[in-house]
């Protein structure tokens, strides 16, 4: 029998947003309302949101992307001619955001044994520093310093905790992506400002507010719709249904004895991403494509922009890594079949 006809089935795509009936039905209401701009039910999620958090309410501000989450949380902590200290190993919308914000970015590598940022190497000259928890897999942040302004991008992360704490709520700004591939979705774009200083919400606050205002200050449009809204609060009301199912899908990838990326104790993990640790980075992702099975390279070496000898933690990580589709629509025969094939090479 062919290797083929032993592993086939449907083509399985790396990501897939978890879309459903709850979905079409709140963005539907908005629709009939006859309101779909920003509104009352931006005020709902962003509500939804803190309860989900353990945040008060008003702690939250909607936004239209999760650069522009960060680009905004840049502009509160005035980020102009500052220091801002960000890893190599992360999305470029990071680079992009501080570029915008007029920031001065200082570049750091990643831990040798985790793909996130190495907070050790923060120096005493960053003013603000921006922490993703990559992959899903969170990283405490108690040894910083509280002279520096803290950022924690939570875009791949939402619902995972150190020690019981949120992600988003150890430092001073907590920012999330809703982008289509990720934990949850507002229906393509999104994104979400948290914080406890309210200082710093009123300075969000006012501008995202740019419209009808009668002064010189320069702000921008970057709004979240209803429409987006309804479908983050419908994503946001199956959510903990979303994280268990994405759980029972990694199980079976560490019953079959797959060397994935982990944390330690105290750190409770989302299964953002199921990312296989291999010298056969290629020959995996080529077999899976044989059988329509999608598995990328989480970041590529071409991403690392900056010279990759000064970070060679980043650039191991970018040859010994593969993300494994893992997501809730991902039916357990397909994720038999990636096991299978992934055993082959192995």
């Amino acid at each position: 029998m062919s290797i083929n006809k032993r592993f086939g089935g449907n083509p399985v795509p790396h990501n897939r947003p978890t879309l459903g009936p709850l979905e079409e039905q709140m963005a539907m209401s908005v629709i009939q309302s006859g309101w779909v701009a920003q509104g009352r039910a931006v005020e709902n999620f962003e509500n939804e949101f803190c309860d989900f958090l353990g945040l008060p309410r008003g702690s939250a501000i909607a936004v239209s992307s999760g650069t522009a989450a960060l680009y905004l949380a840049l502009i509160a902590l005035d980020a102009p001619t500052k220091n801002v200290a960000y890893p190599v190993y992360s999305c470029s919308a990071l680079r992009n955001a501080i570029a915008l914000a007029g920031g001065i970015p200082i570049v750091i590598d990643c831990q040798r044994d985790c793909p996130n940022m190495d907070i050790a190497a923060i120096g005493s000259e960053t003013n603000i520093a921006i922490i993703p928890h990559m992959f899903g897999l969170p990283q405490d942040l108690s040894s910083l310093t509280s002279k520096k302004y803290v950022i924690e991008d939570c875009a791949q992360a939402f619902g995972a905790c150190v020690n019981g704490i949120p992600v988003g709520l150890q430092g001073d700004i907590g920012i999330f992506s809703f982008y289509a591939t990720k934990l949850m979705t507002t229906g393509g774009q999104g994104g979400m400002i948290v914080c406890k200083d309210t200082a710093i919400l009123e300075k969000l606050k006012d501008y995202r507010l740019y419209d009808q205002r009668f002064d010189t200050k320069i702000r921008f449009n970057f709004q979240m719709t209803d429409l987006q809204a309804a479908v983050g609060s419908a994503q946001l009301r199956q959510f903990s249904q979303f994280l268990q199912r994405r759980q029972e899908i990694y199980e079976q990838y560490k019953v079959a004895n797959f060397p994935l990326l982990d944390v330690g104790p105290g750190l409770q993990p989302v299964r953002f991403r199921a990312i296989l640790q291999t010298a056969k980075q290629q020959e995996i992702i080529k077999a899976l494509g044989k059988h329509q099975i999608t598995a990328v390279v989480p970041i590529r070496e071409i991403e690392i922009l900056e010279p990759k000898a000064h970070y060679p933690n980043a650039l191991k990580w970018t040859q010994n890594t593969v993300s494994l589709p893992i997501y809730p629509l991902l039916q357990d025969e397909d994720v038999q079949r990636i096991i299978r094939i992934v055993q082959q090479i192995i």
